[in-house]
Formats: structure tokens, C-alpha cells, sequence
């Protein structure tokens, strides 16, 4: 628990080239104000500027940035390797708090202010800021497996244009040649090919689409390798789990990071939307679907659970299922169940580096 009472609060609004930092005491009142480049030297003066408020008015300092992953994550890593106590708050809260102002106005001294003050509130709830191996690691899985999402989309994106070039060079016929037209034989065919009384524009430009999707097709198989690598070398075991491929345990770990920073897997379902939010009223007592929390880890744990129920996927979790369903609920209801069930495993598999296992009894 932190003495808010001996803590000298300082909120960091986080931008690409400078950083605005307020120092707020415990009862509110702001102490000092600075704004500082992204540079080494800026971070210096900062951290000096913060020690002497706190030497001034015998406090602690602690620092909250809004941002510690984008552009703060050069100030966050200076602050803990000069010993300092960096937490991280969303900014979401610090947007809840200034609409709630007489006026909720705007600028990087008032947001940095915002940022200290719910730090003033909520100092032992917000997640602290460390550099573990697991951290650098989730990190580094996730950087590769956002490229190879990119390049997905784009892939997407460039199959519907050589989609529309391909019906007006051959018309319907192309849609018999091939059973998929995009498959590595028919972009090949596509390169080679010489059609007659077509224009040449149209020729150039099919065939560059077919060029960058041959040129994606390597790059993705490329980072894939790169994942499982990295995955390997972490020792995490999600991949055992049945429907859960490279890619998908890719998304786990990098979107969950260091597995310590959940002390259990309930905060960890909150991290990622996938605990029900209860809203009752008096004598009736319900509960909803939540559509907050981290939603690629959300996508990928509602992945995860479709890949359980289906035709290869574990005969518990298939069976844990239907028992759902029989006890009255949905399909959709039972797919949340399972899905909030699946958090506790994927908890249990990164903290303890264990197999998977779908428990027969729940």
C-alpha cells in the first residue's frame, strides 16, 4: 500500500517530441510544471526537478505516465533505471475525470495534471511500470505479430483489386482455371500469362498486385518463423493448446506481457473484457457482456474458444459446453462461459509454464 500522505505525485502527459509534467502534493495542490524533450539530457532535468520538489517538501516522488509503451517508453525505462517508481495510467480514466470538470478543457498541462490526480485516487490500482525478461520478450512477440497482421490486411486489400483486374482481363473464365485464384500456382500462371487484346496498362498493373502478394505471401511465412522462434525461446507452452496455432499464441503473449503483473486470472478477465460486468437493482440481480478491455485480447481468447468446440478441437471443453447450454443459457452465453474459462487456463499455462490440460470436472 502507497502513504499517500508522504508521496509527491507527478503525472506525465506523453507526446512525440516533448512531455509535460506537473507535480501535484497529496492534497491536490500543484507544486511545479516543466515540459521537456524527448532527449536523455530533458529526462535528467526532469527527474532532478522532481527530487528537489520532493526534497523541498519532504515527500516520496512517483511518477505516472499516460502512456509507457508508445511514445513514453524511452521516459519510463530512464525513470526506473534511475531508481524512480513508475506506474501507467490509462488514459481513458484521465479522459473520465476532466469530463466530469464545470469546464472540461483541453491542453497538455491540464492533461498532465489529470494524470496526477487520479493517480492521487487510484495509487493502488494502477499497474506499475518494470523491465522484466518476460516484458521485453512479450514485446518483441507482439511487434512481429502486429507486422504480420499488417501485412494481412494488406494482403486482404490487394486480393479484391487483382480480384476486379482479374474478371476484366478473363472475364468469368479465370474463376475455372483455378479452385483458388490467389493460391502460390495461379499467381504464377497470372505472371506469365499474355492475353491477347488486352491493354498493357492493365497487364503492368495485374501483375504488379500479383508481384506484392507473392512478395507478402514470403514476408508473412518469414515472420511466422520469427514468432515461433521467439515463442520457443520464451518458454511459454500456449501453442499445446488445441486450436491454438503460432499466431494465436503469439496475440496471448504479446498482448498479455508479464503474466506477474495479474495476480489472478479474475484481473487478468477484466484486462481483457472478458468478465461479465454485473448490473443489478434491487431484487434483480443480472449480469452483461462487457465491451471494454483490451479487445485484440479479446478477439483472441473468443478465437481460442471457438477452436475448443470445433470438429479438432477438446472433447472437455466441448462437453463443458454443452453442459452450459443445458443449464438454460445460449449458445452465445455458454461461448462467454467457456471463453472466462479459457483466461484461468491461458493464467495457469503462463505463470507456471505447464501443458495444456482442459480439466475433465468444472
Amino acid at each position: 500500500m502507497t502513504n499517500r500522505s508522504q508521496t509527491l505525485f507527478v503525472g506525465v502527459d506523453v507526446h512525440k517530441d516533448t512531455h509535460t509534467a506537473v507535480g501535484v502534493s497529496p492534497f491536490g495542490e500543484k507544486l511545479f510544471e516543466l515540459t521537456v524533450g524527448n532527449y536523455e539530457k530533458d529526462f535528467t532535468l526532469l527527474s532532478e526537478r522532481a527530487q528537489q520538489a520532493a526534497s523541498d517538501t519532504g515527500l516520496s516522488v512517483r511518477f505516472c505516465l499516460e502512456d509507457c509503451h508508445g511514445y513514453g517508453e524511452r521516459l519510463a525505462s530512464f525513470l526506473v533505471d534511475a531508481g524512480n517508481s513508475v506506474c501507467h495510467v490509462p488514459a481513458i480514466l484521465v479522459d473520465h475525470a476532466r469530463k466530469r470538470e464545470v469546464h472540461p478543457e483541453k491542453n497538455d498541462s491540464k492533461d498532465a495534471h489529470g494524470v496526477a490526480q487520479v493517480m492521487i485516487q487510484r495509487i493502488d490500482t494502477l499497474p506499475s511500470y518494470s523491465i522484466t525478461k518476460e516484458t521485453e520478450t512479450a514485446k518483441n512477440i507482439r511487434e512481429v505479430s502486429m507486422d504480420r497482421e499488417y501485412l494481412v490486411k494488406e494482403r486482404t486489400r490487394v486480393k479484391n483489386q487483382l480480384h476486379t483486374l482479374l474478371y476484366r482481363i478473363f472475364n468469368t473464365e479465370y474463376a475455372k482455371l483455378f479452385k483458388d485464384p490467389f493460391s502460390l500456382k495461379a499467381l504464377t500462371y497470372w505472371m506469365k500469362s499474355r492475353p491477347k487484346n488486352i491493354s498493357p496498362f492493365l497487364l503492368r498493373t495485374m501483375k504488379r498486385k500479383v508481384k506484392r502478394l507473392l512478395d507478402i505471401r514470403e514476408e508473412v511465412s518469414e515472420l511466422e518463423d520469427e514468432l515461433k522462434d521467439l515463442i520457443t525461446e520464451s518458454g511459454h507452452t500456449l501453442q499445446t493448446a488445441s486450436g491454438c496455432g503460432t499466431v494465436l499464441a503469439g496475440e496471448l503473449i504479446g498482448e498479455i506481457g508479464d503474466v506477474a503483473r495479474f495476480k489472478t486470472p479474475a484481473q487478468l478477465a477484466k484486462y481483457a473484457g472478458c468478465a461479465p460486468r454485473e448490473h443489478s437493482s434491487g431484487k434483480t440481480v443480472r449480469w452483461r457482456k462487457t465491451r471494454g478491455g483490451n479487445r485484440r485480447l479479446n478477439r483472441a481468447f473468443h478465437r481460442m474458444a471457438l477452436s475448443q468446440i470445433s470438429r479438432m478441437g477438446n472433447v472437455n471443453a466441448r462437453d463443458y459446453f454443452k453442459k452450459k447450454i443445458s443449464e438454460g443459457k445460449s449458445k452465445s452465453q455458454s461461448l462467454v462461459c467457456l471463453r472466462r474459462h479459457m483466461v484461468t487456463l491461458v493464467w495457469n499455462m503462463m505463470k507456471h509454464k505447464d501443458q495444456y490440460r482442459f480439466p475433465t470436472e468444472i
